[in-house]
């Protein structure tokens, strides 16, 4: 990607000004995150900046008793691949719950998202769908391609949680579903945004120890990327 900013830089206390220079950032970024995200589906790396390591676990193996839940709901507890991670967030509980479940914007702020479309209409609720794409890099077993997600909202809660599910297709990558849950808690000063997924499927559990490898840095990078949005917001 090109920085196509203009030479004259903008007034950096302004909002527009703020607002330009999230762009460039955003853009410069992408190359970084793009080969590392693929937005929760798919090595070592460092994680990002104020993700929270307590309580984070990438784990090929069983669950753990304090796997997140919304409406007494959680992943798939059979499931082989999972991964929870955090960050604390400083913006209003209200920023952070909209950019997240505002799901047509992803592409304006998650570096991965290369297309997103609602597959019905009104407010993010229990039964809504939406398709989105996003690229997968290359691992040892399989090759670089695009997947796609098609995702259906099973619980939901204002302002406090969400859970879908839904498979991920690409040429010659497939994750028959993915189960995520989200929970959002107020604490002093901002939110502390907790997240678990659980991936299955034969083909990403031949080789469950590579896979998780190359599937947990999503969401850490999912998270870096909320992160950098609601507080952006939360100083125009």
């Amino acid at each position: 990607m090109t920085d196509t900013s203009p030479t004259t830089s903008p007034n950096p206390r302004s909002p527009a000004g703020a607002a330009r220079a999230l762009r460039r950032d955003r853009r410069r970024s992408a190359l970084v995150a793009i080969p590392l995200v693929t937005a929760g589906l798919l090595g070592a790396v460092a994680l990002p900046a104020g993700a929270a390591t307590a309580g984070q676990r990438a784990t090929a193996g069983h669950l753990t008793p304090d796997s997140l839940t919304c409406r007494g709901e959680g992943i798939d507890p059979a499931a082989k691949l999972h991964h929870r991670t955090e960050t604390f967030i400083k913006a209003p509980l209200s920023t952070v719950w909209k950019l997240h479940t505002d799901v047509e914007g992803w592409p304006s702020w998650q570096a991965s998202v290369t297309g997103m479309k609602r597959l019905d209409p009104g407010p993010l609720r229990a039964g809504s769908r939406f398709r989105w794409t996003i690229p997968a890099p290359a691992t040892p077993t399989t090759p670089a391609t695009t997947l796609v997600i098609t995702s259906t909202v099973q619980q939901i809660k204002q302002n406090s949680c969400v859970r879908w599910t839904g498979p991920a297709i690409g040429e010659g990558l497939r994750i028959d579903r993915g189960v995520h849950v989200w929970n959002f808690v107020k604490v002093k000063g901002g939110v502390l945004v907790r997240t678990e997924e659980s991936w299955t499927g034969d083909q990403i559990e031949a080789d469950p120890d590579t896979a998780i490898r190359y599937l947990a840095p999503g969401l850490d990078a999912w998270l870096a990327d909320l992160r950098t949005a609601a507080e952006a917001r939360r100083n125009t």
